[in-house]
């Protein structure tokens, strides 16, 4: 079973490459939003993990959105940030923190990290991951 991920990111360049790579990796990339609003017009369909950018377009939503996401429409989210001391010690309900700028090894490891941890598999952390709780 394929997952179904949104990428919350405002710089195109980025958002489309880590689209590629996990178009790539057989997973369904269902959009990309570079601001709160954008997030909330895919926040109805079903989405099992967001990667999420804390500065976005309207400024510092990603820690908002992430919250949103986790909380409300249940899905999973890993932040993807040059800024992870943003966070603190991190938001309720999402799975951690991957440090921009990352490489397809780091993103795909992280991503699979994540999805096994939301079915309750066991799963390591890979070494790039800080996770929460």
């Amino acid at each position: 079973m394929t997952a179904s991920i949104l990428i919350v990111e405002d710089e195109m360049l980025v958002a489309l490459e880590m689209e590629s790579i996990l178009e790539d990796e057989g997973y369904d990339v269902i959009g990309v939003a570079a601001d709160l609003p954008g997030t909330l017009a895919y926040a109805d369909r079903k989405i099992d993990l967001a990667l999420v950018d804390l500065n976005l377009r309207d400024g510092l939503t990603g820690p908002q959105i992430g919250e949103r996401l986790a909380n409300e429409h249940k899905a999973g989210v890993l932040f993807i940030t040059a800024n992870p001391r943003l966070l603190g010690d991190g938001i309720s309900g999402t799975i951690g923190v991957l440090t921009k700028p990352t490489d397809k090894a780091s993103l795909t490891s992280a991503v699979a990290f994540a999805l096994r941890r939301l079915r309750g598999e066991a799963a390591e952390a890979p070494p790039t991951l800080l996770c929460f709780g």
